[in-house]
């Protein structure tokens, strides 16, 4: 099946999803947004992946081709194909989908802990519900929940962490694609974001991804596992 990418920085890539989709035999495609790059025909996509960018969903002035990308998103929805949004790409698909996105009251960057929902919808894309995740977070914004949308975790600064719509529609807040490389190079280049907050870690404890990595990515295969079903 044909997995197509939404890119909207050159250092939030597929990362650790596209590896697990390699893996399963899937083909992989993207489109660098931020590059002017044109997207496909939506008739082209079995499975769309957006993620995340240090834009808003709103900032149409200075990303014009924000709105192209919403057009394309809504028919692949139309088309009944399976979308994950991480980070921005789950505020652009609350968006979409009919949620208020808007400032959080915290930013949110470092190793942080999610509670999972309980309910059946969470242990299928999670494969557990009613516990705790420590998951990687980088955001200044967050989204209401869409119509018709389920809760599937929570944290202290951020109420709407992950949800499931229509049991093919996932948005995820946090990163979890990231791998160490990945949060090295979010160190580098968005070194600014690093201001003193609550729920804002220090470039020193961002860097000691290897206790949490294995965990995330157990819950990250399981997400894809439970997307890939629905895509058959």
């Amino acid at each position: 099946m044909n997995v197509h990418f939404l890119q909207h920085s050159p250092h939030e890539g597929p990362d650790a999803i596209g590896e697990w989709l390699k893996v399963r035999c899937h083909r992989l495609s993207v489109t660098h947004l931020y590059r002017g790059e044109e997207l496909p025909e939506a008739a082209s996509v079995d499975w769309l992946v957006v993620m995340g960018g240090p834009m808003n969903v709103y900032q149409y002035r200075d990303h014009p081709w924000l709105r192209a990308e919403k057009r394309f998103m809504r028919e692949v929805i139309e088309r009944a194909k399976p979308v994950l949004g991480v980070c921005l790409g789950s505020q652009l698909l609350a968006d979409i989908l009919g949620g208020k996105v808007y400032q959080n009251a915290e930013k949110e960057i470092g190793w942080l802990p999610v509670k999972l929902a309980k309910g059946a919808e969470t242990e299928r894309v999670f494969g557990t519900a009613g516990g705790e995740l420590t998951v990687f977070q980088w955001h200044g914004d967050t989204f209401d929940l869409p119509p018709g949308a389920t809760r599937l975790a929570e944290s202290e600064g951020c109420a709407n962490q992950a949800f499931v719509c229509d049991r093919r529609l996932v948005g995820v807040q946090f990163h979890i694609e990231v791998t160490a490389d990945t949060v090295a190079k979010l160190v580098k280049e968005d070194a600014s974001d690093l201001t003193p907050g609550r729920y804002v870690q220090s470039a020193e404890q961002l860097l000691q991804s290897a206790p949490h990595l294995p965990p995330m990515r157990k819950a990250m295969s399981r997400l894809l596992e439970a997307l890939e079903e629905t895509a058959k």
